[in-house]
């Protein structure tokens, strides 16, 4: 997938209704206020593991992010760095999120709201747009699973309240 092809793919999320119920349509996994979109993954490693063939994978991923990030930066700004770790312990513990980052409408049952309880799974940090012009937010984030699953480029789409911290501390 190419840049272009990228950055229509999160067009197009900034516009796609969110179903009422999660489901999955080929590299997108919707549900009430997100949209997650696959825009590029590496091979798996669970045949192919050495350090040089997940280095190539890195750099290929790295390089696809960088791409997008530019050509979204050109349009709508600087992204901000959102620390996704406060979320990943909150999910671990399975406790009701503190609210140390605003996000203010977990519930008990649920304290991580999707998609940021996916993609705490999957990467400590995303980058993330604020599209008032759209009621939504984009973010892109590269994670992975587990070390033998393929290194994603994953877009986000939400509505859901947001922090406003950044990596390292709060916004200034």
């Amino acid at each position: 997938m190419t840049t272009q092809d990228a950055e229509a793919v999160v067009d197009d999320l900034l516009t796609l209704p969110f179903p009422p119920v999660e489901q999955v349509s080929g590299d997108r996994r919707s549900g009430p206020r997100f949209h997650v979109h696959v825009l590029r993954a590496s091979q798996d490693f669970w045949d192919d593991a050495d350090e040089e063939t997940v280095e190539a994978a890195e750099e290929e991923i790295d390089a696809a992010l960088r791409g997008l990030v530019e050509t979204l930066t050109a349009r709508w700004g600087a992204p901000e760095p959102i620390d996704l770790t406060p979320y990943l312990h909150s999910a671990l513990d399975e406790q009701p999120l503190v609210d140390p980052l605003g996000l203010r409408e977990a519930r008990e049952q649920d304290p991580v709201p999707e998609p940021i309880g996916r993609l705490c799974m999957l990467s400590s940090t995303m980058l993330l747009w604020r599209r008032p012009d759209a009621g939504r937010w984009v973010s892109l984030t590269v994670g992975q699973q587990d070390r033998e699953f393929p290194i994603e480029l994953l877009a986000a789409v939400g509505d859901a309240p947001i922090p406003s911290h950044e990596v390292g501390g709060p916004s200034s």
